[in-house]
């Protein structure tokens, strides 16, 4: 009852939220046409009307010229400042007459600060409007341009690009500044480029109406019909001229996260392991123990992951087999870190999908007589505990049939868990490196042996453990940030996303329900649960019911869609938007992506698990291909990982 009490808010406040967007489009627009058309109405009226006409007349002398603008005063500036921004925001006013006429009327300096002035407010009021209308914006500018804005903004070198449409006659500047806006810069970003990009344009044009003002109305007239002319060849020739912008773009190359798995540099793996013990070592203990010794190569060792720092504690027990790590192949996406991964021999996967190049590199890595470290969960820990691997993982290990270890780690989730804002004063960690399988043993065993032995030897439960470490005590101001990114349903009054949380305690903002954590990650009142772990149980539970009960259920939010980035500068980039569902059928999305409207279709049957990011996005890889989905309601996320294990249990 409240998980259908809920899920009936929540789409109460998605339709109040569309609503309060297609009002605010709404607003914007009837602002925007309100400015226009008083900006037309200050034109074309008075003394502006006249000034217009008379600074075009033929039969005035220079000197009457000087005259007539120096009576101008400040409408001058006005006018001139309005002609440049309306050239910005309305694409078919030509920005070179403009340009041409301030330095005629006004000088180099002052003609050039003018329209610099224009072209600036210009320039913001498009990357508002990209902002609040997006790929409709788009259409309208794309109308009719051959520039392949998706080509551009898969260049390295996109600065340059921007800087050579700028001295292109035949491309508007507002087009320009689209393009710019669409590459998800940051405003201060946005705004030096389009600025620092328009200055040699404009100086270009102020100057050549400031010569033929210094000459005679012969030059002014020629210049006019030089720039008039120019525009009409590059207009007649502007596919031509595309062209080769296009094809200076598609040189470009693109960066790839492909990788064929190298050698493992054991010095950088010493620096990282160095560099780790430095930080970790002031906030926490950690334990390693080799019960081992030397590995018998090749083989495989695997190891658990309650936390991102598993790699620091595997890696101290490892660093001297100069292991080969399968990685996510998000953070090859980066190009310097991808290098440095390389260099540490780590290789790319695409979790939870079909990786044909992943699949090579671990063949390699064995064949090699090298040593390969999985950790088979291939996500963080949501709450503390073991997660579950995919089938596919116990097949490799039978079809390669080497030696194989484990590392479990205890403690590891509490020291940094997944939701956490930072790694926790006085954590423990303890790592243990055991031996599970000998070389030629997996193949003679049964497929449910190999799955049983390595689930066992791989279960953890944090909290079970903690309470065998008594002395063990969690020192953090803020030990609950983050935390209502995990548990997102109220156990008082059934709430989804009121869940808040500050400095120790977590509250509901819908009904007060407040518990604080103790230092040990417990509830001060253990009531209707005694720590984090029983929640999130709970509220799987909750969910559960609400599948079982209806056939129709779904999640379903507005999101933004991530691709990786082109050029391997950042990990990330904007690619479209749109709105996800997640039912009986899949995960679907339909929207944008790169410009183009799609719909597409995860089937339920090939997912295992939609991968999240607490408070952050949900996603699922697609051969190299990651979505990343970020939703309106981050708080979300975990439910949409949850919903896909359960989907796929109840079937």
């Amino acid at each position: 009852m409240k998980n259908r009490r809920y899920f009936h808010e929540k789409e109460i406040v998605l339709a109040k939220k569309k609503t309060r967007k297609i009002k605010r489009k709404i607003f914007t627009a009837l602002g925007l046409v309100t400015l226009l058309v008083g900006l037309a109405i200050f034109l074309f009226s008075g003394d502006n009307f006249i000034i217009l006409q008379k600074l075009f007349r033929d039969d005035l002398t220079q000197e009457q010229i000087r005259e007539l603008l120096g009576s101008l005063g400040y409408k001058g500036y006005l006018t001139m400042g309005t002609l440049s921004f309306l050239q910005v925001v309305l694409t078919f006013i030509p920005a070179e007459p403009v340009q041409v006429m301030a330095g005629i009327s006004f000088g180099v300096w002052y003609g050039g600060l003018i329209c610099l002035a224009g072209v600036f407010v210009g320039n913001t009021v498009i990357y508002i409007l990209y902002k609040i209308y997006g790929e409709k914006l788009e259409r309208y500018f794309k109308k009719n341009a051959e520039f392949d804005f998706d080509e551009a903004r898969k260049s390295p070198k996109i600065a340059l690009v921007i800087f050579i449409l700028y001295f292109l006659p035949a491309i508007p500047y507002g087009l320009i500044c689209f393009f710019t806006a669409s590459l998800n810069k940051k405003y201060y970003q946005y705004i030096l480029l389009t600025t620092l990009g328009s200055i040699p344009s404009i100086l270009i044009g102020v100057a050549l109406g400031h010569l033929a003002m210094a000459a005679s109305w012969i030059l002014s007239i020629c210049v006019f019909i030089v720039l008039l002319t120019l525009l009409i060849i590059v207009f007649k020739n502007k596919a031509a001229i595309f062209a080769k912008v296009n094809e200076f773009m598609k040189k470009q190359a693109n960066y790839s996260s492909k990788t064929t798995v190298g050698k493992t540099h054991s010095i950088i793996l010493r620096i990282a392991s160095f560099i780790s013990t430095l930080i970790l070592r002031p906030k926490m203990k950690y334990t390693l123990k080799n019960n081992v010794g030397k590995l018998d190569k090749p083989c495989i060792v695997l190891c658990t992951h309650g936390s991102f720092l598993d790699f620091v504690y595997s890696g101290k027990l490892l660093v001297k087999e100069k292991p080969h790590y399968v990685a996510a192949r998000m953070y090859f996406y980066k190009r310097n870190l991808a290098w440095l991964l390389r260099k540490a021999g780590a290789f790319p996967k695409s979790m939870f999908t079909s990786d044909v190049e992943n699949a090579k590199n671990c063949v390699r890595v064995i064949s090699s007589g090298g040593t390969l470290v999985m950790m088979p969960e291939a996500r963080l820990s949501t709450a503390g505990k073991f997660e579950g691997i995919q089938d596919s993982t116990y097949r490799f290990i039978q079809k390669m049939n080497v030696a194989v270890y484990t590392i479990s780690l205890n403690g590891s989730y509490l020291a940094k868990p997944k939701w956490g804002d930072k790694t926790r004063k006085g954590a423990l960690v303890e790592a243990r490196l055991d031996p599970l399988f000998k070389a030629g043993e997996t193949k003679e065993l049964p497929f449910e042996e190999v799955q049983k032995r390595v689930n066992d030897a791989l279960y953890y439960d944090d909290f079970a453990w903690l309470e065998t470490k008594p002395n063990v005590q969690y020192k953090s101001k803020t030990l609950a940030k983050g935390l209502e990114n995990i548990l997102t349903l109220c156990p008082s009054c059934g709430a989804h996303y009121t869940m808040q949380t500050d400095k120790l305690k977590i509250f509901c903002s819908e009904c007060g329900f407040e518990r604080t954590l103790n230092s040990r990650y417990g509830f001060t009142v253990p009531s209707p649960h005694k720590n984090l772990a029983e929640w999130y149980e709970y509220q799987k539970s909750e969910m559960e019911k609400a599948i079982l009960e209806s056939p129709d259920f779904r999640l379903e939010s507005e999101v933004t869609l991530m691709h990786h980035s082109f050029d391997g500068k950042k990990i990330l980039r904007e690619a479209g938007k749109g709105v996800c569902v997640l039912d009986r059928k899949g995960l679907l999305y339909r929207g944008t992506r790169d410009g183009e409207e799609v719909e597409k279709l995860f089937p339920l049957s090939d997912i295992y698990r939609i991968l999240f990011g607490a408070g952050e996005d949900f996603e699922i890889y697609e051969g190299e291909q990651l979505y990343y989905f970020v939703p309106t309601e981050k708080r979300s996320c975990v439910d949409w990982y949850t919903a896909s294990e359960l989907l796929k249990k109840v079937g």
